[in-house]
């Protein structure tokens, strides 16, 4: 099993924007220690401690490679391993003491994209009502503003009133990030959401190579408006050994 010691050396080992996204781990600032990859038969796995709020090991590649990268290193009850959902089937058949706990959506995009107006990068200053408006609309959002990740919050106003937002943060050097976005209810459905983001995607497509988010499988409407900004979308999978889901099911 080959060691990767930076992003660099995964980029070169795997075209797969997401393990990409992930070696950010090994960057010396990143937001937590004890980020490791490696490459085994074609894959690539990257253990990402506390990257969007968990310990992740990410994975791509032939399933022969995943499924070996995965027995060694993917241990640990807090670590949630992730695949390609159209690859978890082949790891499974290799790992039978592993099952499927969870899915979410990966949504990615190269090029350029026309950023709409109305939009801008918020101040210091203007973070508490950023906060405020994400803790009103998505409570459980992944990233709030000052967290560790959080690098840039963009925002809409209507008449001096902060009514939409959204960020950059865990952007990677090949791969940007966009999380946090939130609009206020009163202000729904007035494209606010997509001007938003197409002034975060255009400033990250001219500073990284790719740009992604992540999205619940089940929104549909995000996932539309997303794939309308030119997106492509890809499930993604979590697997854990059967004793450590067995352990969170209680």
């Amino acid at each position: 099993m080959r060691v990767l010691r930076s992003p660099a050396d995964v980029a070169a080992a795997s075209p797969d924007p997401l393990v990409r996204w992930a070696a950010q781990a090994l960057l010396p600032d990143h937001v937590a220690p004890g980020g490791g990859a490696w490459e085994h038969g074609g894959a690539v796995g990257v253990l990402a401690p506390a990257l969007n709020r968990n310990d992740r090991l990410v994975l791509a590649g032939p399933p022969e490679g995943v499924a070996a990268i995965l027995r060694d290193r993917g241990h640990g009850p807090a670590l949630r391993p992730l695949v390609p959902t159209d690859l978890a089937p082949a790891v499974l058949a290799l790992l039978p003491d592993h099952v499927v706990w969870a899915g979410f959506g990966w949504m990615e995009r190269t090029g350029h994209l026309a950023p709409e107006p109305g939009v801008r990068w918020l101040r210091e200053d203007e973070l508490d009502a950023a906060e405020a408006l994400l803790r009103k609309v998505n409570p459980h959002a992944y990233v709030l503003p000052r967290e560790p990740g959080a690098l840039r919050w963009a925002g809409s106003f209507v008449d001096g009133e902060l009514v939409a937002v959204g960020a950059e943060a865990w952007s990677a050097p090949h791969v940007g990030f966009v999380g946090g976005v939130a609009t206020h209810p009163d202000f729904r459905r007035r494209g606010l959401s997509r001007a938003l983001c197409s002034f975060v995607v255009h400033d990250l497509l001219e500073r990284h190579p790719a740009c992604a988010l992540m999205v619940d499988s089940g929104n549909a409407a995000a996932i539309a408006a997303y794939q309308g900004l030119g997106f492509a979308y890809r499930g993604v999978t979590v697997l854990l050994a059967s004793e450590v889901a067995a352990a969170l099911r209680g």
